[in-house]
């Protein structure tokens, strides 16, 4: 990773003007003998902030916290009243829903205008064209007005001609959120494939699994101000906290964790096959991961759910009664599921288990604790090292024989 910063944002502030009524006419100026009356709002309050170079940075924040303001700041959209934005390589930013884009061309249209817009060339437009198209998936209707585009057709092209662009620093606001799942796939993996070229990028989102899963660093903003910058995992999780919990939760045991605890889970507890207590885990065992709850109140067919990370932080799995076409039913009181593991192919190493308790929808938590349990797992069958999970398999071939370990 390069110490050079691919973007240095320094004391920068905006503000717009909030107004209760507006002057739609000279007319109107002059009856009433005054200038429309306004309010001023700041946007962003003296941010400052670094982006390495070849790193993926976040912006998170509630509604109307100033991310895609900065964006546009970044992207040089708007100006700041104050401070000042310096970026060292080219941008590209798909920052809203068709921006650049005329209702009435064309898509081929449209992806000329944009890329001439974007500092592309006709000759690079011609070269690109095929690619740009077959990745937004829209062959059939480049040839159709984009005003009869549905939003995700908007943003699969919009997508598609920014990437194209070869930026060195890519903006991306929240409206990746639009497209269907196989094109969100197919972004996730074009932002993989910049990262791994050592670009930049800058993302603004809502999806906090995955601005967790692909920043390095995040930026949470509140109320145009920077509240706090660090590693995604550990910024994220503290903003979830203050968000759901009360920072003085008797509940919280030591604990990052949030929820609205009509369901409170005491506790994780790991056993055998045989649902002894379990004091040593080894690669290849059977273990059971008990979960401890009291329900508090009834609540229909809650979902139980786990995370399991190394310590650095790298999300190995996961799993939830939801995904497993389970239902659950909830009676007031104390009570406990099992999460089974047949074959336990975690390879030795020691690894943090995250477990939650959400609504059927698993959109809001009952309780979600944060690396609730830490466990070590030790040498066992089959012995490997490498990694962080074995794939189980055997070798076989005809010049291979048992033999004895070597030590």
């Amino acid at each position: 990773m390069s110490a050079r910063a691919a973007v240095v944002v320094d004391n920068v502030s905006k503000r717009f003007r909030l107004y209760h009524e507006r002057n739609q006419s000279l007319k109107a100026s002059v009856m009433r003998g005054r200038r429309a009356r306004y309010d001023e709002f700041m946007a962003l309050r003296d941010v400052s902030f670094e982006v390495p170079e070849g790193t993926t940075f976040g912006l998170i924040g509630e509604n109307g916290s100033g991310k895609s303001t900065l964006l546009k700041c970044m992207a040089r959209i708007l100006k700041p009243d104050a401070g000042h934005i310096e970026t060292h390589g080219k941008i590209s930013a798909l920052l809203e829903l068709g921006a650049g884009f005329h209702p009435e061309l064309t898509g081929r249209e449209n992806v000329y205008l944009n890329g001439a817009i974007l500092g592309l060339s006709r000759k690079q437009i011609d070269d690109r064209f095929d690619g740009i198209v077959a990745f937004s998936g829209i062959e059939q209707f480049i040839d159709s007005p984009v005003k009869n585009y549905s939003s995700g057709m908007y943003v699969r092209l919009g997508f598609s001609v920014a990437i194209n662009v070869d930026p060195e620093i890519l903006l991306i606001d929240e409206v990746l959120a639009v497209g269907d799942a196989e094109f969100q796939r197919k972004c996730s993996e074009k932002i993989a494939e910049f990262r791994n070229e050592g670009r930049s990028i800058v993302l603004v989102s809502h999806s906090l699994p995955s601005v967790r899963a692909i920043c390095d660093e995040v930026a949470l903003l509140e109320h145009g101000s920077v509240i706090r910058i660090g590693p995604a995992a550990d910024v994220i999780d503290e903003y979830m906290a203050e968000v759901f919990a009360d920072a003085n939760d008797p509940d919280a045991g030591g604990h990052v964790r949030w929820g609205s605890k009509e369901v409170h889970i005491d506790g994780i507890e790991v056993l055998d096959a045989a649902h002894a207590p379990l004091d040593k885990m080894h690669t290849g065992d059977t273990v059971v991961f008990r979960f401890h709850y009291t329900a508090r109140e009834s609540v229909p067919n809650p979902v139980f759910g786990l995370a399991v990370h190394t310590v650095e932080g790298v999300h190995i799995t996961g799993s939830n009664t939801r995904f497993a076409e389970l239902s659950c039913d909830m009676p007031v009181g104390p009570g406990f599921i099992d999460f089974r593991v047949d074959r336990l192919l975690l390879v030795p190493g020691r690894y943090d288990f995250t477990a939650v308790v959400y609504d059927r929808t698993i959109s809001h938590p009952y309780d979600h604790v944060e690396r609730m349990l830490r466990f070590d797992v030790h040498p066992g069958m089959p012995r490997e090292t490498e990694g962080v999970v074995s794939l189980g398999g055997t070798w076989e071939g005809e010049a291979l024989r048992p033999a004895e370990l070597l030590h």
